[in-house]
């Protein structure tokens, strides 16, 4: 477990950014990812009949969107345990392998950084 206090302020930052989309939306998680110039995209988990989504894919979804070209670290907040294959592929294919990836706990604590790709 990484107390969040440690974390770089940066990287605080988009913890919270995760944690508070997911209690304002009332979503299962919430993600947020920085970009190569330091702007940030937040998102929650999107589950519609035709269109299921991970926040953190929908959350690189919206940098791609929006211009980014590369991603700096990402954070996803939740009960999971671990991060999916398929969202550390999108966090790569933006961000490139190597590229940190934050979990964290309802709570806020990161449990884990894991590099995607």
């Amino acid at each position: 477990m990484t107390e969040s206090n440690a974390l770089d302020p940066e990287d605080r930052k988009i913890v919270t950014l995760a944690r508070s989309v997911r209690a304002r939306n009332g979503v299962p998680e919430g993600a947020a990812v920085r970009d190569e110039t330091g702007r940030t995209y937040v998102a929650g988990s999107v589950a519609l009949p035709s269109l299921r989504l991970s926040a953190l894919r929908t959350a690189v979804a919206m940098a791609v969107a929006s211009g980014a070209t590369s991603l700096e670290a990402a954070a996803v907040v939740g009960e999971a345990e671990s991060v999916p294959a398929e969202d550390l592929a999108a966090v790569a294919d933006l961000g490139g392998a190597g590229t940190p990836v934050l979990l964290a706990g309802p709570d806020g604590v990161v449990r884990e950084t894991v590099s995607a790709g």
